[in-house]
């Protein structure tokens, strides 16, 4: 075992000496806790009138199942298309995946279609206008993406601007970076088949890409942009590499724990003046609580096992399933700080440190996506675990993969939970093999403040944070500089 650094050494001090023993506890610890949060109920409230007072549940048709990739060329022939679209990228082009696709496509009669197999991992503006030209100028009635979330989200947006045809990129990015518009027409139908247990892309009306004027990436997310059906089929994960389903299985852990602590939806503001406004990141729900929760729990027991032998079928297909159940949770609930500062750590790299993670076939330099959001990960659930120490408590048993009831989780006070997390949460990625900090892939203390200033316009996101979207007038700049500086190495 290695030896415990020193910030492991006094982050355990400090959850130590928070006991529930009266002999023992800390009181003036404690007390700081109890002040702390008085004052975060003092500051300026929110206008509860103007407080969202409803949550909506919006989610693709999904098929489960091995080899129903095979079916993709019944149901566009049941869908009654006249030319369909088929989105994949040059990897996923040569593999198994997209052979089976085509053969369904091609066992229909009277159904054509074009093949467009340029799609970039981690896409940017411009790979997003040259596949969205390309389907402009064939004006597809229906559309299949075969790929992972890069693929996915491509196919999305080729969709939409082949629907608004006169429409710029920047119309439907999210506010404040792009315009945010409402779209109001209707979508041609998209089959999503996923090839990576990750992105829950085939769920969701989410679509990301990377600015690379500002070197840090945002979206579209509208619930009009969902995928008709998602195909969910585990032969198609038999050729994804391992750091592939490593990266891939990140984002479903982080997608599953943001949305599960992301602000009550009761607590979002303003309400909607129309429906048709109401976003798709809502806030946490019932509903995608069940979904993130259980998510979670399947990440963690079956992404190790992944990641040390990819022949595993019952971990892949769990990861799979898992994938699309966080991709309901978060789909309908959002995710808020590790995604929102995943951002410029991605999209900065490409100019400052220009870290090539191993395993990815790309000509670019690239920190995954899962990669991205999980260096955050320990200090931004440290941060959040006061807002909500139940459901903090809840994620760190399943760390632990033990039960709520077990004394070692009991016997912790709630002021101690995010410390005890944040080393859960930690040893989780230390097994996994996942560069120990932003120091490992290359960013200085100084570079803080570009990240920052990377991560204050994604408020899509940040605006869903404990601590952030819920006090009136909180930016999160301070927040955010103190979470970073925690994940530079730990």
């Amino acid at each position: 075992m290695a030896p415990a650094s020193r910030n492991t050494i006094l982050r355990l001090i400090n959850a130590s000496q928070h006991t529930n023993c009266p002999c023992h506890g800390s009181h003036v610890a404690h007390n700081a806790h109890v002040i702390a949060n008085q004052l975060r109920r003092l500051a300026t409230p929110v206008n509860t009138v103007e407080k969202e007072y409803a949550f909506e549940v919006a989610a693709s048709n999904l098929r489960f199942g091995d080899g129903v990739t095979r079916e993709v060329g019944m149901d566009l022939k049941n869908m009654k298309a006249t030319k369909v679209g088929v989105f994949t990228d040059p990897n996923v082009a040569k593999l198994p995946p997209m052979k089976m696709a085509l053969e369904s496509l091609s066992a229909q009669s009277d159904l054509p279609f074009e093949v467009f197999d340029r799609v970039v991992t981690e896409p940017t503006e411009d790979s997003w206008r040259e596949a969205i030209a390309w389907s402009r100028q064939h004006d597809f009635s229906h559309f299949i993406a075969v790929g992972g979330g890069s693929v996915i989200d491509t196919a999305k947006a080729a969709n939409l601007f082949t629907v608004y045809k006169d429409a710029d990129l920047y119309d439907f990015i999210n506010a404040p970076i792009g315009k945010g518009l409402a779209i109001s027409k209707t979508l041609r139908p998209l089959i999503a088949v996923p090839t990576t247990a990750g992105t829950g892309s085939e769920t969701t009306g989410t679509a990301i890409l990377d600015i690379t004027s500002k070197s840090f990436k945002t979206g579209i997310a509208s619930r009009a942009m969902k995928p008709t059906l998602g195909i969910v089929d585990t032969i198609n994960t038999e050729s994804c590499p391992t750091p592939v389903h490593i990266s891939a299985g990140l984002d479903v852990l982080f997608h599953s724990l943001e949305s599960f602590t992301a602000i009550p939806y009761t607590e979002r503001s303003p309400r909607p003046a129309n429906p048709i406004l109401r976003p798709a990141y809502q806030g946490s729900n019932p509903v995608a609580d069940i979904f993130s929760s259980w998510a979670l729990e399947q990440t963690v027991k079956y992404l190790p096992r992944v990641a040390k032998n990819r022949d595993d079928t019952e971990a892949r297909r769990q990861l799979l399933l898992a994938a699309s159940f966080a991709g309901i949770g978060f789909g309908n609930a959002g995710v808020h700080l590790c995604h929102g500062m995943s951002y410029p750590i991605s999209g900065l790299n490409k100019k400052g440190p220009k870290y090539q993670h191993a395993g990815y076939v790309v000509d670019h330099p690239i920190i995954p996506h899962g990669v991205s959001v999980a260096l955050t990960g320990p200090a931004v659930f440290q941060f959040t675990a006061p807002s909500s120490p139940d459901r903090h408590r809840q994620a760190l048993a399943v760390f632990k993969q033990t039960t709520l009831l077990d004394q070692s989780i009991t016997s912790i006070p709630d002021n101690a939970i995010g410390s005890h997390l944040f080393e859960a949460i930690a040893s989780f990625l230390d097994g996994l093999g996942v560069p120990r900090g932003l120091k490992a892939v290359g960013y200085k203390k100084e570079d803080i403040p570009m990240l920052v200033e990377g991560t204050l316009p994604q408020r899509r996101v940040l605006d869903l944070a404990p601590g952030i979207g819920d006090i009136a007038g909180e930016d999160g700049r301070e927040h955010l500089t103190k979470m970073m500086e925690a994940s530079l190495e730990y």
